[in-house]
This record gives structure tokens, C-alpha cells and sequence, in this order.
């Protein structure tokens, strides 16, 4: 089976080393399937939920906002702003964080940044669904 190395970073530190057969990756412009042998890139890393599967069948998600990716066809390399593990996220925090940005999208103020509220709108989003999803597996297993 062809396979990969994806390497998932923040600045702080390393949170995945892994051997792929397939990567779903939040680009800039939408999500990215990354398999081996793609051809080579750098582009920005949007916000959502990356997933990877290995070569047993077992899927691994993370949550990243922002960053920049390198594609080569053996190595897919990540620099995330932001990472987080589904089961690491706290939903109430995740929640509060929701609200706040949407109260920051709805003002008035001409000095409030509109742009980063709506990040802040799209990673709380991204939180709250990986957290929910990775609840529900908890569940079912």
C-alpha cells in the first residue's frame, strides 16, 4: 500500500507524526485530498477539521486554524496557528467563543475587525462539530 509522512505542527509543539495512506486537509479556498505521489504545493491552511487515515484503517482528526501546509509527494508537512485535538476541546468554552465572535460580527463599531470575528466564527464552529463528532464515536464504541 503507498503511503506518506504527515507531519501536524503549531509553534509550540509537535502533535502528529504519522504514516498516511490518505490526508483531508482544510485549504485557504476548501478542503484538499491529499493521497501519495501527489504533485508538489505550499498554500495556506484554512480552518476545519483535518483527517488522516493509516494504513490499518484508522482515521484521526485534529482541529487547525490558519497556517501553511507543504504538499510533496512523499511528506505532507503542516504549520498550524491553531491545533487541537476533538477530545482535548471544552464545548463550553468552545460556545462562549462562538458568541462573542458573533457579537463581534454583528457590531456597529467601525473599528471592530469584522475579518478576524469571522474566523473566530469558523474555528468555534470547527470545535464545537469535531468535539460533537468525536462525543458521538465515544459513544458508539
Amino acid at each position: 500500500m503507498d503511503t506518506f509522512e504527515l507531519e501536524i505542527a503549531t509553534p509550540e509543539r509537535l502533535l502528529a507524526r504519522a504514516t498516511v495512506v490518505e490526508a483531508q486537509i482544510p485549504g485557504y479556498s476548501g478542503y484538499m485530498g491529499i493521497l501519495p505521489g501527489h504533485s508538489p504545493l505550499i498554500g495556506e491552511l484554512g480552518i476545519g477539521e483535518l483527517s488522516w487515515r493509516d494504513e490499518a484503517g484508522k482515521e484521526r482528526r485534529l482541529v487547525v486554524g490558519g497556517g501553511f501546509l507543504e504538499v510533496r509527494p512523499e511528506k505532507v508537512s503542516i504549520l498550524a496557528d491553531v491545533a487541537e485535538w476533538p477530545g482535548d476541546i471544552d464545548p463550553a468554552r468552545a460556545q462562549a467563543a462562538l458568541e462573542r465572535a458573533e457579537a463581534l460580527q454583528r457590531s456597529t463599531d467601525p473599528n471592530a475587525d469584522h475579518a478576524a470575528a469571522g474566523r473566530a466564527v469558523l474555528l468555534a464552529r470547527a470545535r464545537l462539530t469535531a468535539r460533537q463528532r468525536h462525543t458521538e464515536e465515544a459513544v458508539a464504541h
